[in-house]
């Protein structure tokens, strides 16, 4: 997996074949094929992989105010995912390979389990709290999860990823205060 995660976040999907992961990883084309079906089914488990590191990194940084702060925790997790955006290996893997090699779809299963549940709960907890106003969550979290993933790919895609993550920050912000009381 570490192999392969190395060369997809260099190259591309495409652009590596199964026979230089193994050598990288120096394990055979059978041990490949006995933990995976094929190279799509690596990537796609390099991908959950990518998917629960961040989903992990975002629950460090919201849940230890969580329950003081829901908004709070809310932004929190919301930076948390910006600045993720700043780094090639999740901008390339999980946002630009995975919704053109493994579809739309199942694309959208993968975000689903690891970040879209996050956002659901961060919205709830805050509606819950009163410091956001009262909204369908689903499709609350799902328009949420629209706009972080356009503003994950402005930053992924900047000369300049750093200045580019503080102004998709702030107008996210901006988005996100809308929803308060």
């Amino acid at each position: 997996m570490k192999a392969a995660r190395e060369l997809f976040a260099e190259r591309g999907f495409a652009d590596v074949a199964a026979e230089e992961i193994v050598q990288r990883a120096r394990v055979t084309r059978g041990a490949l094929y006995h933990h995976f079906k094929d190279k799509k089914d690596l990537f796609g488990a390099v991908c959950d992989e990518v998917g629960a590191e961040l989903g992990k990194h975002i629950e460090e940084a919201a849940m230890p105010i969580a329950e003081k702060d829901p908004w709070g925790a809310f932004t929190a997790g919301v930076d948390a995912f910006l600045d993720a955006c700043t780094e090639g290996d999740f901008h390339r893997l999980a946002l630009v390979e995975a919704p053109a090699i493994e579809g739309w779809e199942k694309w959208r299963e993968h975000a689903e389990m690891h970040m879209l549940g996050l956002v659901k709960l961060g919205l709830q907890m805050a509606m819950d709290a009163g410091v956001m106003r009262k909204q369908p969550v689903d499709t609350l979290a799902a328009m949420c999860f629209a706009v972080l993933n356009e503003g994950a790919m402005l930053i992924g895609r900047a000369k300049n990823r750093k200045q580019t993550r503080l102004e998709v920050g702030q107008t996210i912000r901006g988005i996100f205060e809308g929803l308060r009381p």
